[in-house]
């Protein structure tokens, strides 16, 4: 530790004190999220729920110790981060170039499905912020929607508990999709355009999203590519209407902006303004893409070692139960509008 602070001279005292805090925690989540990278890339799966369950398994360490500074840190600053920097990915040509019926689907489809997540988990006695994290993740995009939506809601004693039981099932239950929906999808006799509307505004996660359409052709991949990209936009209204609705109620995060906005909510909108606009080289775009993967999954490494397996296996059926109503009714939903639309 002296090392560290050595070695930081440029910085004030109290800035060094802080940054040699931070940086044990922070190193050891990112050689955790290499080592979930490395067994992803060479023997298949995602790297989310790799670094996810890796990091479940060093939960020890959140608890006491020199990591817990860095652990804390990584589990929020670097999450928002990676949120802010996925406006990388997406520009306003792509979404416009969709066409009426993806956009008119996936429009209907992502309030429909938070919905019915808020409906159905007040059946079940869940928590609101449970629900809203829930129809979110399935509705949008998966891990990354409960992650941004989790950086807006209201903390309590459950809710680092919420987000990882919740990024832990709608990535199992994207993962079956990717399997199990282009049969579907065959044994429906959908076309091309029907095909890739049905994978990117059914599928959680985008990189199943991308599996899944292009396992069929690269017309459909491509289809349900753009298709996913509207879901990933509405990431934005649907955090601003939670963050305002939250605001109203004087429920806000600990220590959190006063601005009616997050800040990484506005540096999202900015990037994707500036990504459209074209002034990014490319090799800028992927380096901004690359680094919020890797902040996404460092951060879930963090969130990892802050949650246990005896904590989740205590929050009980309901909650799964709620991931799949969710996924199984967005599905049946697209698909009786592809079908109607004909």
């Amino acid at each position: 530790m002296v090392n560290i602070k050595q070695s930081l001279t440029f910085l004030s005292d109290s800035n060094k004190a802080h940054l040699s805090e931070l940086i044990p925690g922070l190193l050891l989540c990112l050689v955790v999220a290499m080592s979930a990278t490395f067994v992803s890339e060479h023997y298949g799966g995602p790297t989310i729920l790799y670094a996810l369950l890796m990091g479940m398994s060093l939960n020890f360490l959140s608890q006491e110790g020199r990591c817990m500074a860095g652990i804390q840190f990584t589990a929020k600053s670097v999450l928002r981060v990676g949120i802010a920097l996925l406006g990388a990915r997406i520009t306003f040509e792509q979404l416009l170039g969709l066409g009426i019926t993806p956009i008119a689907i996936v429009l209907a489809g992502v309030p429909l499905t938070i919905l019915f997540g808020v409906i159905c988990g007040q059946w079940l006695g869940l928590s609101r912020s449970q629900s809203l994290l829930s129809g979110a993740s399935v509705g949008i995009c998966g891990a990354s929607a409960a992650l941004a939506v989790s950086a807006v809601l209201p903390e309590d004693k459950d809710s680092e508990r919420n987000l990882i039981l919740t990024v832990i099932g709608v990535t199992a239950l994207s993962t079956v999709a990717m399997i199990t929906y282009p049969l579907i999808a065959t044994a429906l006799d959908l076309n091309e355009i029907e095909s890739g509307i049905f994978l990117g505004a059914t599928i959680h996660d985008v990189a199943q999203v991308v599996g899944a359409g292009y396992m069929i052709s690269d017309d459909v991949g491509d289809v349900a590519t753009f298709t996913k990209l509207l879901r990933v936009a509405c990431l934005v209204p649907v955090v601003i209407v939670i963050t305002l609705l939250f605001a109203r109620k004087g429920q806000t995060q600990a220590g959190g902006s006063k601005l009616p906005l997050p800040l990484f909510l506005i540096a999202f909108i900015v990037i994707v303004a500036i990504n459209s606009s074209g002034f990014l080289p490319s090799s800028v775009l992927a380096g901004m893409t690359d680094l919020s993967r890797w902040c996404l999954i460092v951060a879930m490494v963090g969130l990892g070692m802050k949650a246990s397996f005896k904590e989740l296996s205590s929050m009980g059926w309901k909650p799964v139960l709620l991931l799949l109503s969710e996924t199984l009714f967005l599905a049946i939903l697209v698909i009786i509008w592809l079908i109607l639309a004909r």
